[in-house]
């Protein structure tokens, strides 16, 4: 019998804590519940939850801090929950590192389907990658991608956490080298369909995947904006022994 994901729930409401602790183990999940930062901190010295379950509102310290600092160190995946709503609040989420943003009051069938989708998202092949992706390492302007242990090193063999969500956008761009990608594209290869994201969902992360390569968002020289189209990879890539080669100078990228 497979051992049922571990979902931490960091909310001080402790009547929060209480429904959505219920409804994750009545669909199979073993769940924790912690009030705060302290406790957050307390349970990760013992254990690694799959996925955490992160509010804003913490009576100690500020959500958003604990999720970038958590990012800093892990690529646990993270679902806020915040009575803030404004796609502002969601944009800094997800700048912070969150990989989906779920706003108060919420249904708690939404809130069951978004942690599923993020538990699938962080362990799937994105869309159209072969299996044989699983086992790859990839190297791109002295950056290696190690795909078994989810990890990235930087030119100066930093080891680079990246969200699920940033981890499976890397993936699509450096499967597809060298290639214009839509956002429609992106959306499907690197999320799927479940869950509608909202509209700059994808902008969001490219941006903070072009934070964790170190890569000047005014001038970018690895991921470039193709102007009307979308988003492209623009260095070869070296995977399995197989080389891509650049792109054409002459494509309209800014």
């Amino acid at each position: 019998m497979s051992t049922p994901d571990h979902v931490l729930v960091v909310d001080d409401d402790p009547d929060i804590r209480t429904l959505v602790g219920r409804l994750l183990e009545k669909n199979g999940f073993r769940v924790s519940k912690v009030a705060d930062g302290k406790g957050l901190r307390q349970l990760l010295e013992k254990s690694q939850p799959d996925l955490i379950v992160l509010d804003l509102m913490l009576p100690d310290e500020d959500g958003l801090v604990l999720c970038r600092n958590l990012r800093s160190r892990s690529n646990i995946p993270v679902i806020i929950l915040s009575a803030r709503g404004e796609d502002m609040d969601r944009i800094i989420g997800l700048e912070m590192g969150a990989d989906d943003y779920l706003g108060k009051p919420f249904h708690p069938r939404e809130l069951l389907a978004r942690v599923k989708s993020v538990l699938r998202r962080a362990r799937s092949l994105p869309g159209d990658t072969q299996e044989e992706d699983a086992n790859t390492t990839y190297r791109f302007a002295g950056w290696v991608l190690d795909v078994p242990t989810r990890q990235l090193y930087s030119p100066k063999s930093k080891k680079i956490f990246l969200s699920g969500g940033e981890f499976s956008l890397l993936r699509v761009f450096l499967n597809h080298p060298n290639r214009v990608l839509s956002r429609d594209q992106l959306l499907d290869f690197s999320h799927g369909r479940e869950i509608e994201p909202f509209d700059r969902t994808i902008d969001m992360q490219v941006s903070r995947l072009r934070r964790r390569l170190g890569d000047d968002p005014k001038k970018p020289a690895l991921i470039k904006t193709v102007r009307s189209s979308g988003y492209v990879l623009a260095v070869r890539v070296e995977r399995g022994g197989e080389q891509h080669h650049v792109a054409d100078d002459s494509s309209p990228v800014d």
